[in-house]
């Protein structure tokens, strides 16, 4: 029996949304911070990136935010709480702590073997799987509730979890199912 190889996982993107529950003037963003970006007429958001963590996050005159480009929830949080701290150095007045929630995690993980999808198909349910409009087959999983696109390379890509532990539970689970059906071929 060939071995094994070890699942691996890796969390590409942490969408967060905040509210500071209070409006923000753009304009005076935009003169204290020459580096954003706002186009008003194109898009309604500024932009406010950071280094580190390396993120965009997008402020919006309501006092919503969208934070993209975290690599984990801390990240997320910790980007977020970085903004707002640089707002207020800058000169913005902001009252309250931001709340904030995390939207949408997007991980890409590797199962270390090859997968038959035609017939993964049939044993997963809630899949989608035209070859010859797209080459993966979409699993929507129940619990955790995610969606996960599968490729015949065992590759997959991991969406819609909400905490990073759905990720990890949700391709081992899909892992252990492929394992026990023996859909996953190892060369």
């Amino acid at each position: 029996m060939p071995e094994v190889k070890a699942v691996y996982i890796h969390i590409e993107n942490v969408v967060a949304s905040a509210t500071l529950n209070q409006k923000v003037d753009l304009n005076a963003v935009v003169k204290g911070f020459p580096g954003v970006e706002y186009r008003p007429e194109q898009f309604p958001g500024l932009v406010f990136r950071l280094k580190r963590p390396k993120t965009a996050t997008l402020i919006f005159n309501s006092g919503k935010m969208v934070c993209t480009g975290a690599k984990s929830e801390k990240e997320a949080r910790r980007a977020v709480a970085k903004v707002v701290k640089e707002l207020k150095n800058g000169g913005i007045i902001i009252i309250g702590k931001p709340e904030l929630k995390i939207q949408n995690i997007v991980a890409s993980a590797s199962l270390g073997g090859r997968i038959d999808l035609e017939t993964a198909t049939y044993s997963l349910g809630k899949t989608m799987y035209e070859p010859e409009q797209f080459p993966g087959l979409i699993y929507r999983m129940d619990d955790p509730k995610v969606v996960i696109l599968l490729f015949a390379s065992g590759k997959l890509v991991c969406t819609g979890a909400k905490k990073e532990q759905d990720v990890y539970d949700a391709v081992h689970k899909l892992h252990k199912i492929l394992e026990e059906q023996n859909l996953l071929f190892y060369e």
